[in-house]
């Protein structure tokens, strides 16, 4: 799509260069996933971008896909992190931010599981946030141990949490950094990612503590700017918290909706190709999901001047 064809050849050109004392940091082109709970549908892929394909280089996109718990009880959570661009170990700093957020939430996911049922979006907001800023400690002491700068070993993080729960259609995002949070909703796409100018402008931000006040379509939006929080002393913290503001939503989902989570590889051209965003809407309008296959074919719709990696979660409500 675009004006004319992209620069890059569509499938992977060359891999990436192999150290064989460090075989467990490469990674692959492509990662798909999929899963179906209650009264959600779950598809994942994450992919190369053309550009790096045809560089040889790693894909700064991580994902992971996990599940908590079982029964009514489990909680699922999708990750995605993208790795500071032009660094050398991006990759592996992405890899390690989805690893450690998930080790983080798995450790008090009935907690979580819990308060998502109950409603109680304070303590999910606060919890949330001091994960993240730990997670996000762990990998400046990571940085100072390789001996690089914190800036170099970082990444944005945008996560979903999904309640198995059939009764429980509360869907609650948080993260740090760049990247996209899209709902479709009756044929049409919505930019659910908070504007930073609107808030930082003084325009009012809804947060756990205050009134039920609702946008029209029944979500409360929370924003904390950049107001770190107390480190662990279990962490080491050489550096502050990350100026980024944290990220959280929790909204409750129709029967119909698709929920998107996404790097900046597929919100970019999302926000900046209307053809795209059509067809995507178009071809995701079906009731029923797409298969693992159609899903990978559908995020990976070409763009031209869009080619850095992308990784897209979708949740289809039944």
């Amino acid at each position: 799509m675009g004006d004319r064809p992209p620069t890059y050849d569509a499938e992977p050109t060359a891999l990436p260069a192999a150290d064989p004392r460090l075989l467990d940091g490469l990674v692959a082109d492509t990662v798909l996933d999929g899963a179906r709970y209650g009264a959600f549908t779950l598809r994942a892929a994450s992919v190369r971008g053309d550009s790096a394909r045809y560089r040889g280089e790693h894909r700064r996109d991580a994902l992971l896909t996990a599940r908590f718990g079982a029964g009514e009880g489990a909680l699922l959570l999708v990750a995605v992190a993208t790795g500071a661009r032009a660094a050398e170990g991006a990759h592996l700093a992405a890899a390690d931010a989805c690893r450690w957020i998930g080790g983080a939430v798995g450790r008090s996911h009935a907690r979580l599981a819990e308060d998502i049922r109950a409603g109680r979006r304070g303590d999910l907001k606060s919890g949330l946030h001091r994960l993240t800023d730990r997670s996000f400690g762990r990998l400046r002491a990571r940085a100072a141990e390789l001996g690089v700068p914190p800036e170099e070993y970082t990444a944005s993080l945008r996560c979903l949490l999904l309640p198995a729960d059939h009764a429980c259609r509360t869907r609650v995002f948080f993260g740090v950094g760049a990247g996209g949070l899209f709902r479709l909703r009756d044929g049409g796409w919505q930019d659910l990612e908070p504007s930073l100018p609107d808030v930082l402008s003084g325009e009012p931000v809804v947060g756990y503590g205050s009134p039920p006040l609702e946008t029209r379509e029944g979500d409360r939006l929370t924003m904390d700017l950049g107001v770190p929080t107390p480190p662990s002393p279990h962490i080491d913290a050489p550096v502050p918290p990350p100026a980024e503001p944290f990220r959280f939503r929790a909204s409750v989902a129709r029967p119909g909706d698709t929920l998107l989570l996404c790097s900046s590889g597929l919100a970019d051209p999302l926000r900046g190709e209307p053809a795209l965003a059509g067809e995507l809407a178009e071809r995701w309008a079906e009731t029923e999901p797409p298969g693992l296959a159609a899903y990978l074919a559908d995020t990976q719709l070409r763009v031209k001047g869009y080619a850095d990696d992308r990784t897209a979660c979708a949740v289809w409500e039944a």
